[in-house]
């Protein structure tokens, strides 16, 4: 028994050695500056940013192989910080969410047949594609919630509903969704068009009363021609979009989302100089008046998009609302500056 004790003990304190000057000989030298931004990744290893680990993409941005906003999971200030350990630019950016282009809940849209099969979006596709009675709407079986890494998505009354706050626009929602019906739009764009379905209004109309039914209403008003048809359905062109809301107040069944309210119409006072900057700028045309005189605005044609309101420097403009009452204040006048004092001038 003794002899069979030193034996392992014996073998067990060679195999310590050796592992002991192992480590030594191959160890691998970590270079310090992916540490330290190893440290300011997020580490929740979600993979949107195309690499298998957040070790990995830590080590692409050191290597310079990676760029510092592939990671939509990072908050500013990390990355600002990664910037500076690297000595390399950083400019922040609009912070991008997931938005379901769909509003089609139990109580919105109607069904083709009664779905009891495998609780999965994807599985249900497979069957006559899918249950409900749009072909294009959200399927409500939580795939995207399940694959979500951040519990930022969530179904509710047989719609996908995304938390902004949480979501990271990682992207997984988007990938796994079989009916395309996720995107990533940047939080600064608050006009979303919530719909999907690429049929006619009159089919539209027979299964869900929240669809865009391709009236083009939302054309007609626009003021800035930011809105097009494409397949029976409206888009909205981000880059021309003023996010008025005009599109949203004209659209019959509520399919166009303004997230970017309230709106009020612009009141001139006499504070006005006649500047006429309020009326180069206003797209509607919603302002007359000649120059060094005072200004009126035209309130069935202005669009509340407020343009004239920010742009005004003399405290001349307020946003009221229906009933004419001030919601909000005028913007106050702008100061001039200093002029500078000559060289050699006395202090």
């Amino acid at each position: 028994m003794l002899t069979a004790i030193l034996t392992l003990t014996g073998v067990g304190l060679v195999a310590a050695i050796g592992l002991g000057i192992a480590s030594r000989v191959f160890a691998v030298q970590v270079d310090p500056l992916v540490e330290q931004v190893a440290e300011l990744v997020p580490g929740v290893n979600c993979g949107a940013c195309g690499n298998a680990s957040c070790n990995a993409y830590a080590e692409m941005l050191v290597a310079g192989t990676a760029g510092i906003d592939e990671c939509t999971v990072m908050s500013d200030e990390a990355r600002a910080k990664i910037a500076e350990i690297l000595n390399i630019e950083f400019t922040k950016t609009d912070k991008p969410t997931a938005v379901v282009l769909c509003q089609g809940t139990t109580a919105h849209i109607q069904l083709k047949y009664h779905y009891d099969g495998v609780p999965s979006c994807r599985a249900a596709q497979l069957v006559a594609e899918g249950y409900t009675g749009c072909d294009y709407g959200c399927l409500g079986l939580g795939d995207c919630e399940r694959v979500c890494p951040f519990d930022a998505i969530h179904v509710v009354d047989g719609l996908a509903v995304v938390d902004e706050e949480k979501c990271t626009a990682c992207g997984k929602c988007v990938d796994v969704c079989p009916r395309n019906i996720i995107e990533l739009h940047t939080t600064n764009q608050r006009v979303h068009v919530l719909c999907s379905s690429q049929d006619k209004g009159k089919i539209v109309r027979g299964v869900c009363d929240v669809g865009c039914i391709a009236c083009r209403k939302c054309v007609k008003v626009c003021p800035v021609e930011a809105i097009e048809f494409k397949d029976n359905l409206a888009r909205i062109i981000t880059e021309k979009c003023i996010q008025c809301g005009a599109c949203a107040r004209a659209c019959p069944t509520g399919s166009i989302l303004d997230q970017g309210g309230p709106h009020y119409i612009a009141k001139i006072n006499d504070n006005c100089t006649g500047c006429t900057l309020c009326a180069r700028k206003c797209p509607a045309g919603a302002i007359s008046g000649e120059k060094k005189l005072l200004h009126v605005v035209d309130e069935k044609k202005c669009v509340r998009c407020h343009v004239c309101y920010d742009v005004c420097n003399f405290e001349a403009i307020a946003l009221v609302d229906e009933q004419g009452q001030e919601m909000i204040a005028p913007k106050p006048k702008k100061k001039k500056k200093k002029a500078a004092a000559p060289q050699g001038a006395a202090s």
